[in-house]
């Protein structure tokens, strides 16, 4: 019977965290363990609690290479995590010999599932005034400020940035300037934001024609812009409440 790769996840991503990314190296081939003693029998028979790191790794990821059983390539892998666990991707692990596309995939998916449920959340955008403590600041500017959110794939807020301070128009605030940090955030989607320091919570021609430049660029790089909010002293206006994307 199979055990469930969220389970595993979890489980695997406690025990990394409880020793500090250690590695408890197996001196035999799995093929040379008793049936009971291989990682997913015995995770199912004696509970996760007692399987080492890489026990729990090679449980997730379930096979190995010609030339390099499932522990060893597990064991290969923690040692990367310990070694660069911030940077760890798919393009990372794919670089560990006996790791293909489809393992890759799914140690850094477990990654982020647990990334999700057992480290402190974010705060996740889901309408427009969800933004306004990330903004709020800028209502009372003097100059324009632009603003970009960076979102995660469940719409959680990564960074916040000012991208431009003074006059905006299409020229000032140029995409690359906008998305250089969302690209290195590796975010999902973005939202926008500016303040009108003349109080007037109407969007002009030119955030109009701003939005539909910075969407044109979002939707070529695979970031996609979600909202475009207007706030004042007086309150806030979204530009999707209002039809404009």
């Amino acid at each position: 019977m199979l055990v469930p790769r969220v389970f595993l996840t979890f489980c695997l991503f406690r025990s990394i965290v409880r020793i500090s990314w250690g590695v408890l190296m197996t001196k035999k081939k799995i093929k040379e363990l008793p049936k009971l003693d291989r990682p997913r029998e015995k995770l199912e028979a004696k509970g996760a609690q007692a399987l080492s790191d890489t026990e729990l790794l090679a449980a997730l990821i379930g096979s190995g290479v010609k030339g390099k059983d499932v522990l060893e390539v597990a064991s290969s892998v923690l040692r990367e995590i310990g070694q660069r666990v911030d940077q760890l991707d798919v393009k990372a692990l794919r670089e560990i010999e006996g790791i293909g596309l489809a393992k890759a995939c799914q140690i850094a998916a477990a990654f982020e599932l647990s990334r999700r449920y057992l480290l402190k959340e974010r705060i996740v955008i889901r309408e427009a005034k969800d933004v306004l403590p990330y903004i709020r600041h800028i209502a009372e500017k003097h100059q324009e400020y632009f603003v970009c959110l960076s979102l995660n794939g469940a719409s959680e807020v990564i960074e916040s940035r000012v991208v431009t301070v003074g006059l905006l128009d299409c020229n000032q605030v140029h995409p690359r300037e906008v998305f250089a940090d969302p690209i290195a955030d590796r975010a999902a989607s973005v939202i926008l934001a500016h303040n009108h320091p003349s109080g007037t919570l109407e969007a002009s021609p030119e955030d109009l024609a701003l939005t539909k430049r910075l969407v044109k660029a979002g939707d070529l790089l695979g970031i996609k812009v979600l909202d475009h909010i207007i706030v004042t002293k007086r309150g806030y206006i979204s530009l999707k409440q209002e039809g404009h994307l």
